[in-house]
């Protein structure tokens, strides 16, 4: 439903736009559909474009499945917001704006690499990552971002083809480490 008031936002403003600057032509163009999942080296992953790569206009509210702002900005907020939405669809393609909205975070990224290289919140490539950190792996040229369950796995985009949780860091190749979670 969000993904159809977004395009129909972007047809009308696109529509908006041209209108303004060429009298009375009013064209519209519609936003191409999401790549399909792929399958690759046995693990199912959702093949990431261009467009997957976080736009601040597309903003939204973080604010989980109940409504429950209170545990936003927590490490268990963070993961009641993932499995709130366990089996949804719905940010297939974007891992970083799911681990940013789960933590009612105020700083974006571009990707999930782009997290991973940025001075936001120390690396660590050992250990167990605590509850709630953000777990990296380098799937792609945008990488892939989940939530750390503290027991060795994580909640993320692209578990099964949806989001969900797998018991271990692992479930992903090239996995690179974790960051501690905030809502900075």
């Amino acid at each position: 439903m969000r993904t159809k008031n977004i395009a129909r936002a972007g047809t009308v403003a696109l529509a908006v736009l041209l209108a303004g600057s060429a009298g009375s032509t009013i064209a519209t163009a519609e936003i191409a559909p999401a790549a399909p999942a792929v399958e690759q080296a046995g693990d199912l992953y959702s093949e990431v474009t261009a467009a997957d790569v976080a736009d601040p206009a597309l903003a939204d509210e973080g604010t989980n499945a109940a409504g429950d702002v209170d545990a936003m900005g927590t490490a268990a907020g963070a993961i009641k917001w993932f499995s709130s939405r366990k089996g949804s669809t719905e940010y297939q393609g974007y891992c970083e704006r799911a681990a940013r909205l789960s933590w009612d975070r105020k700083t974006h990224h571009a990707s999930a690499i782009a997290h991973w290289n940025s001075s936001d919140g120390a690396k660590h490539t050992t250990g167990t990552p605590p509850k709630g950190a953000f777990v990296f792996w380098n799937i792609s040229e945008y990488g892939h971002v989940g939530v750390a369950d503290g027991n060795g796995g994580f909640w993320a985009t692209s578990v099964g083809g949806a989001i969900g949780h797998a018991s271990s860091v692992n479930y992903f190749n090239a996995y690179l480490g974790w960051k501690p979670g905030n809502s900075n």
